[in-house]
């Protein structure tokens, strides 16, 4: 006896969008099983995980500033994945854009009525681009595979990273820890909302939504995007360049993630350290199939992510419970959803043996 995987054919457009919202709700039926495996009340623990963090309006708008990173990178991701360009290494490139914004802050250091954060996003920008042109450059020269490229240039920009603040970026007046000296008021990013954190970037965020929604709804562009990833073939015929694609892809993912490595440096952070690489890099994947490669869906997307992060906090404090239950909530949530996509895709066939005859 098997197990077939039969494509459906057409795929059905309400589960396509419905899938999204029956993978969070098996997730939370999975993390009531997990609670009780851990002897917690699962009602009361889901109250404080996913409730509780929203009954505040310091918890409120933290959601914002928790989802503004992670919505930049997550729209930049998706516009690469419609084309089948699978950047895997956006953690990586966030680093490099907060390490290149910073470099800009240290060198202006001294200057306090310039707004320098102004300098600061071209040039994260850029450090997200450089890390992110590295794949495709070895991608389309030597056809070398993206995914692996990009996920380990990851770990090269955390090295960079280190090196920095132990070594010549490292504060002469920290007592020694790795950290670069504190960003200036002129470098940081200004607060909008008196009384929260809610920062420029927020509003950064809500433009690349826009802007993404844009590029990939109204113009050629996106649409050699989509067309690319859907009919490879017919992207050929119609003469669709697959390497301009590919730097396209990465170089707008990059860049996008360089950026949000900029606003957090010169936001939430305000000095860089080796604890900069927070996962937004990868849990941006996340938030790009569940808002289903849409930059409207994205927004939404991180929204639930940056929950999972403001609940996991509240969870460690209220229930004693480890830090790892954000993860252990992220990984849940991409495994149902990626086994909701293999069913609108495929149907499951059990195949009995065939018996031979004598």
């Amino acid at each position: 006896m098997r197990l077939d995987v039969i494509p459906r054919g057409e795929r059905s457009r309400l589960w396509t969008y419905a899938s999204p919202i029956l993978a969070i709700a098996l997730t939370l039926a999975t993390t009531v099983i997990i609670f009780l495996l851990l002897g917690k009340e699962p009602i009361e623990a889901l109250r404080v995980m996913w409730i509780d963090p929203l009954l505040t309006k310091r918890g409120f708008s933290e959601l914002f500033v928790k989802a503004a990173p992670l919505i930049m990178i997550g729209v930049g991701l998706s516009l690469g994945f419609r084309a089948n360009v699978w950047n895997i290494g956006a953690e990586g490139q966030y680093v490099m854009g907060a390490i290149f914004a910073t470099g800009v802050a240290l060198y202006f250091y001294d200057i306090e009525t310039f707004p320098i954060w102004l300098l600061m996003i071209p040039a994260g920008i850029l450090g997200g681009m450089f890390w992110g042109a590295i794949p495709a450059l070895l991608k389309t020269r030597f056809n070398a595979s993206e995914i692996l490229t990009s996920l380990m240039l990851t770990y090269v920009a955390k090295l960079v990273l280190l090196y920095l603040v132990v070594g010549p970026w490292k504060d002469p007046e920290g007592y020694g820890f790795p950290q670069s000296r504190l960003l200036t008021l002129a470098a940081s990013s200004p607060h909008l909302i008196p009384g929260t954190r809610i920062h420029v970037g927020v509003v950064a965020a809500l433009i690349v939504v826009a802007l993404g929604w844009f590029l990939l709804s109204k113009s050629l562009l996106g649409f050699k995007l989509k067309v690319a990833g859907q009919a490879p073939r017919a992207a050929a015929y119609a003469g669709f360049s697959t390497k301009s694609l590919t730097w396209l892809s990465l170089l707008v993912g990059g860049g996008l993630a360089g950026l949000a490595g900029m606003f957090e440096i010169a936001g939430p952070i305000g000095q860089l350290t080796p604890a900069l690489p927070t996962g937004y890099g990868f849990t941006a994947i996340i938030v790009a199939f569940l808002g289903r490669l849409h930059p409207v869906g994205v927004f939404f997307g991180g929204l639930v992510l940056a929950l999972t992060y403001l609940g996991g906090e509240k969870a460690q404090i209220a229930l004693g419970l480890p830090a790892a239950v954000t993860m252990i909530n992220q990984g849940i949530l991409l495994f149902y959803l990626l086994a909701c996509d293999l069913l609108i895709r495929y149907r499951l066939r059990v195949v009995s043996p065939t018996r031979k005859d004598a």
